[in-house]
């Protein structure tokens, strides 16, 4: 399972022209699911996301976590971020989960984050989202937890 997480000061995301969630300062989280990704991997993820600090204390330091700065978290299933283009030039998704494993790991994230007590925004699984978002820093930063190591 991989997340890109990026600091925000705002990020939405809308579907077709519509705004379907929004947040103000916080973490905009894209979410990849391997193939071979299961509830534990997902458990670690949330858990390391969530207590990142990576929001500035009052020194200038970064040192202070989502929950820390009452924060909100902007969660997008990103599949693409297990293509592999290592071959040719169009991207090989065969290390992505099905879209039936990947919407129950997707879920069960979002569930998960939700029982840190942070704001929890999402995106709508599978469709064709337009996101928009104000990197704060900018602070981007990938974390992956897999069973296949």
């Amino acid at each position: 399972m991989r997340v890109l997480i990026q600091r925000v000061s705002k990020a939405s995301v809308a579907v077709n022209g519509e705004t379907v969630s929004y947040i103000a300062r916080g973490m905009l989280i894209f979410l990849a699911i391997h193939s071979t990704d299961t509830e534990k991997e997902a458990a670690w993820l949330v858990d390391k996301c969530i207590h990142l600090r990576i929001f500035e204390d009052e020194h200038g330091k970064m040192n202070l976590s989502i929950m820390d700065i009452n924060g909100a978290v902007l969660i997008v299933s990103q599949f693409t971020l297990y293509g592999d283009v290592s071959k040719g030039r169009r991207p090989n998704f065969s290390d992505s989960a099905s879209p039936e494993a990947a919407k129950r790991l997707y879920e069960y994230f979002i569930a998960l984050v939700r029982t840190s007590n942070v704001t929890v925004g999402t995106g709508i699984f599978r469709a064709a989202m337009t996101v928009d978002l104000s990197n704060d820093g900018p602070v981007t930063l990938m974390l992956e937890k897999n069973a296949r190591t």
